[in-house]
């Protein structure tokens, strides 16, 4: 696929649903369930994954962001990286600023590097957080506030680090959940001002109420949790990428005035990341 790359003169992310402008993505050129570090990644493993279908699409996907005007950035992807397509997890963009995350997992650590080259190539500075892990599945930024989960990806200390760098900016709220659900993002989305998709089996009670006194909540069901019903993606204007195949999700979200784009990327999805998952959003504009 042709990446045509446009001058990239602003960044900028206050929160998960304006409109989406630019993109970092990745083809799933060498996607494979190489380790399983995730559940639905055991699921899978004996069925593997499709190359083929899963660049159709993932093409796809591509081909939809670009026709509501969204620019796409193409990461180049390697043979020794087949988790590349989960672009979101190896950075994150909070306010005017794009961090750089520390992976955790063997399998994925040195997908920094490429998004470092990238960003430098471009001529866009960033901030590399080393030392304490945090992914950006785990990272949820909804105007002044960040919820950042904390799972066997993302450590307390990688939290107060980002709390201490955005100096009050922000207020950094850490969330704990059930490590079995990988990313924050699996289990909680924020998809308006006034909008989130919960799973609240994998969250505690306390978490559960901050989100009720805050947002509409849309629970998501065990049977769409694992397809990723959560890991939609906003691209502003209350329209919501999701797949066909999370019906109780989409109609719920249709009920509540969103118009529902489905997009059928489930050969994806089987290595344990969705919409939101294999996109790193750079600019989103009021």
């Amino acid at each position: 696929m042709e990446n045509v790359t446009k001058e990239i003169k602003r960044l900028s992310c206050f929160n998960e649903y304006d409109e989406l402008k630019k993109v970092v993505m990745c083809q799933p050129q060498y996607m494979n369930i190489r380790d399983v570090i995730n559940e639905t990644q055991k699921h899978f493993k004996d069925e593997g994954i499709h190359i083929e279908l899963a660049l159709e699409q993932h093409n796809q996907f591509v081909k939809t962001l670009q026709s509501t005007g969204i620019e796409v950035y193409l990461l180049p992807y390697h043979a020794k990286f087949p988790e590349q397509v989960f672009t979101r997890d190896i950075g994150f963009t909070l306010g005017e600023t794009i961090f750089v995350a520390d992976m955790a997992h063997d399998v994925r650590k040195g997908e920094e590097n490429v998004l470092r080259q990238w960003l430098e190539d471009e001529g866009i500075s960033y901030y590399n957080i080393i030392g304490d892990q945090i992914e950006g599945g785990d990272v949820i930024i909804d105007r002044d506030t960040i919820y950042i989960g904390l799972s066997n990806r993302t450590n307390q200390e990688a939290v107060n680090h980002l709390s201490e760098l955005l100096n009050k900016q922000f207020e950094v709220i850490s969330i704990d959940f059930q490590e079995k659900f990988l990313h924050l993002d699996c289990v909680f989305n924020v998809i308006s001002r006034k909008t989130a998709i919960i799973f609240p089996e994998a969250l505690k009670r306390e978490d559960i109420a901050r989100f009720s006194s805050r947002y509409d909540l849309i629970e998501v069901s065990e049977e769409e949790q694992f397809t990723l019903g959560t890991n939609v993606l906003s691209i502003g204007h209350n329209r919501i990428l999701s797949l066909p195949v999370n019906k109780s999700v989409n109609e719920q979200l249709r009920k509540r005035g969103f118009e529902v784009i489905e997009v059928d990327i489930t050969e994806i999805i089987k290595s344990g990341g969705s919409f939101r998952c294999c996109t790193l959003p750079i600019l989103r504009e009021h």
